[in-house]
């Protein structure tokens, strides 16, 4: 899955133009390395985003493409 879609489907990032705009300018990183919004994600991966003075860093626990609400934050677990 793209990490976009991924920051997307798990809320981390409301909307993916946002995840894709945060992609581009660099404030993600897969697995320590910057990652471009059409970067394969999967589960085990580690991904970092810069919020502006915030970081936050989260483990990939599962890949959804449709996500009810109160199950979002069962796809990752914070690092």
């Amino acid at each position: 899955m793209r990490v976009d879609k991924f920051l997307k489907n798990s809320r981390i990032i409301k909307r993916r133009t946002v995840a894709k705009e945060a992609c581009e300018q660099g404030r993600v990183l897969v697995n320590d390395k910057e990652a471009k919004p059409g970067t394969e994600v999967s589960i085990g991966d580690k991904i970092e985003i810069s919020f502006g003075t915030n970081n936050m860093k989260v483990e990939v626990l599962d890949l959804l493409e449709h996500v009810p609400k109160n199950k979002a934050a069962e796809l990752y677990k914070v690092l």
